[in-house]
């Protein structure tokens, strides 16, 4: 009998089709209806430093009293906040699965006081959505100090697992995953989407590009599981970015991916998407004889090929050399 149970950062899923965060994953009823389309897990929607910041703005744009500024910040914060947990509570108290938080701060005294609150409420986990981009205002190494700066305040706090969703800029991956593995990071998620503009060329404003991911947008995250894995063994990969075919679930795993986040996929094929997905894996695995996943598991990865570059920039030749 197929087994395709697996875990990920600590936590036992019953697979490893994980819900990503986004407003699919914002409300109980779309969280019971996603554990009732087979996923392993949920994240939940990230709680934004940022919107709560905002919501403030736009309350203290109305009031003419300046000393109510500090009343309704922390009104607004509060409310997000607790909001928030009865979320979780909530999704702990009718679901069966891993429900998974997931936080958006830029300042470490938030990440370390929601976090806190977070694991009060009981979430299973924490993913931490680390949104930053280095315009090179602050030098070369602020994304990889960042990253471990934020995980080492926050691991004197928390005792729950800790997976941390990295960007696709930081320029030595495995070296900064194999440093937050070494601080107790329990995970990382390849890749976080970030906002996505554009360029009205009429108005001459800046305004919204792409929504979704693409399937084309697979390919760098598989590159950078199968290499990732292959240079930190024994560590949990979750990918993110572009997955949305169910072929792409049997790559991530034979790239060494412990578990495969759906997000735009869901979107636009609907939460049926996820019996069909794991239809096809459990289909493939039948017909290649594997009886779990751990046992193709990283099979492929980096470490695990006879040419690593395969997974380099040295193919690029070869490849194009074809098209003329």
């Amino acid at each position: 009998m197929i087994n395709l149970s697996t875990e990920y950062a600590g936590l036992k899923l019953r697979n490893p089709l994980i819900a990503a965060s986004s407003g699919l994953t914002n409300s109980i009823h779309k969280i019971q209806q996603l554990e009732k389309a087979g996923v392993g897990a949920i994240v939940l929607k990230s709680l934004f430093e940022e919107q709560i910041d905002s919501h403030s703005e736009k309350l203290n744009l109305t009031s003419d009293y300046p000393e109510a500024s500090d009343y309704i910040d922390a009104y607004v914060e509060m409310n997000h906040v607790g909001k928030y947990l009865d979320l979780i509570k909530q999704a702990k108290s009718t679901c069966n699965i891993p429900i998974i938080a997931s936080i958006n701060c830029y300042k470490v005294a938030r990440w370390i006081d929601f976090a806190k609150k977070i694991e009060e409420a009981g979430a299973d986990a924490l993913e931490l959505n680390i949104f930053l981009i280095n315009t090179g205002e602050y030098g070369d190494r602020y994304l990889e100090d960042s990253y471990v700066k934020i995980v080492r305040e926050l691991r004197k706090k928390i005792r729950i697992p800790l997976i941390i969703k990295i960007a696709r800029t930081v320029s030595n991956l495995p070296g900064l995953v194999e440093k937050l593995k070494a601080l107790g990071v329990n995970a990382v998620v390849l890749f976080n989407r970030f906002y996505q503009l554009d360029i009205d060329i009429t108005t001459m404003e800046i305004t919204s590009g792409p929504v979704f991911s693409h399937p084309a947008d697979f390919s760098e995250t598989l590159r950078w599981t199968a290499i990732t894995s292959g240079y930190v063994p024994g560590f949990d990969i979750a990918c993110s970015y572009g997955v949305h075919k169910h072929e792409d679930i049997v790559k991530g795993i034979l790239a060494g991916a412990t578990a495969m986040q759906l997000c735009s996929v869901l979107y636009e094929e609907g939460m049926e998407i996820v019996p069909e997905m794991l239809t096809f894996l459990e289909e493939w695995m039948s017909q290649n004889n594997y009886k779990s996943l751990s046992q193709f598991r990283g099979k492929l990865n980096y470490s695990n090929i006879p040419s690593p570059a395969l997974y380099e920039r040295a193919q690029f030749m070869k490849y194009f050399s074809n098209h003329k």
